[in-house]
């Protein structure tokens, strides 16, 4: 899904049901469904601090290029990235799209 950017979304769209993300979700290993289906979440591993932080500061630029941003928790050694659509209050294809440039990023690291 690398290929994909993510698309303007209102809040009438209806949030994926749980059978259309976990067709996405196929495609992202290491990435969960969480609380009910409406959000996704990854916990990335580091062998320190510093690689912990730029992992986040490089997800920060692809979230801001994207216009999607995801909810980050960093600590030593870990960074877990969550997304989720909350103008829909659930998951969207916008969110499936962040993950896979997320999880290509552990390729560069």
């Amino acid at each position: 899904m690398t290929e994909h950017r993510c698309v303007p979304c209102s809040s009438d769209v209806a949030p994926l049901t749980l059978e259309q993300s976990q067709t996405y979700l196929a495609g992202l290993p290491g990435w969960e469904l969480g609380e009910d289906g409406r959000f996704i979440v990854r916990k990335f591993s580091f062998e320190n601090f510093v690689q912990a932080m730029d992992f986040a500061v490089k997800i920060g630029k692809i979230a801001e290029e994207m216009g999607h941003h995801p909810v980050l928790t960093i600590g030593w050694g870990f960074c877990n990235v969550k997304f989720k659509t909350a103008k829909i209050n659930g998951l969207h294809k916008n969110d499936f799209v962040m993950a896979s440039h997320v999880s290509q990023l552990m390729h560069r690291v």
